[in-house]
């Protein structure tokens, strides 16, 4: 039971394959999807502090960067820095049943030399905020381990999508959607996981997870996406767990007269190496670098070239 829970703690920070593509005026969707949140065994409360960071710098046409840029009619980006500040707050009222809430605070700087050059369009933004939050309840009762469950729950629009450019000569112009701190609506979530045993040093697990907006807001809809997540972990060095999760993502494309359906989804692929290790008795520390291996972009698009993850989990 020790290791079925420190093995579900490790898929609890799994990456889900963020393509992590922004734009400044085109409306393209920044996903930082953590969906594998929340599997947990056994009753009582888990409580997650998470820290992503990542900076958004390499344009990207397809599966290649984009060469030559700046492209000629499409806006010269600069780069989307991102720091992401997650509280976690996991229940289970039996082992078959669980909820768990994610309360994202976000940092986000965005520059853009614009489509005709400095001096024209060309600005700068910085966010501060809550972001979206998210409410999943699982049920994973079918099975005597618990080894086998689903996952329902929302997206919910907390986070602002009001916010201006606030330096520049566009200084005070609306800012894309994109790169706002909510998407403005409300997301369906769903999916599916599964773990287990691979001899007696090895585990692994497997998720599916789908989120699909239920609805437009002020002439904005995000694209659904479908997140398939697989990950492996190694038992024999004790309280210190190394892992390696394979993470993917395909994204639609986001729509309404202020999004760019052109310059918006795609396809990743992500392998995110990480560890587990013990800080206290009932507190465990990660880390973990996920890093894409293949990308495929619609339109052009700021992408990451790695996202470091931090964190700790207590649970009673």
């Amino acid at each position: 039971m020790n290791l079925q829970k420190t093995f579900l703690f490790a898929a609890f920070v799994a990456l889900s394959g963020a393509s992590a593509s922004a734009c400044s005026t085109c409306g393209c969707s920044f996903n930082s999807d953590w969906e594998t949140q929340g599997l947990a065994s056994g009753s009582g409360f888990r409580y997650d502090l998470r820290y992503d960071t990542f900076t958004q710098n390499q344009v990207r046409n397809g599966t290649e960067v984009a060469n030559p840029w700046p492209a000629a009619g499409h806006e010269q980006e600069l780069f989307t820095r991102n720091r992401i500040l997650t509280a976690g707050i996991d229940y289970s009222p039996s082992a078959n049943w669980g909820l768990n809430l994610q309360v994202p605070f976000i940092e986000r700087d965005h520059a853009t030399n614009g489509v005709t050059g400095p001096g024209t369009d060309d600005g700068t933004s910085s966010a501060r905020g809550l972001g979206d939050l998210r409410l999943i309840a699982r049920y994973q009762g079918f099975t005597s381990a618990h080894d086998v469950g689903l996952q329902v729950g929302l997206k919910l629009p907390t986070g602002g999508f009001h916010q201006t450019f606030d330096g520049g000569t566009i200084a005070g112009a609306p800012l894309d959607r994109g790169l706002q701190l909510g998407t403005g609506t409300t997301d369906l979530i769903a999916g599916a996981f599964r773990f287990g045993q691979l001899g007696t040093q090895w585990d692994y697990f497997a998720q599916v997870m789908a989120q699909v907006p239920l609805d437009s807001r002020e002439n904005y809809r995000p694209g659904k996406s479908l997140n398939l997540n697989l990950g492996f972990r190694y038992l024999g060095m004790g309280n210190v767990i190394p892992q390696v999760q394979f993470n993917g993502k395909v994204s639609g494309r986001d729509s309404g007269d202020a999004a760019s359906p052109d310059d918006s989804g795609g396809r990743t692929l992500y392998v995110s190496p990480g560890v587990t290790f013990p800080v206290i008795a009932a507190m465990r520390g990660y880390v973990f670098w996920q890093v894409p291996v293949y990308q495929d972009l619609n339109g052009y698009q700021l992408a990451p070239k790695s996202i470091l993850t931090l964190g700790a989990r207590y649970e009673y």
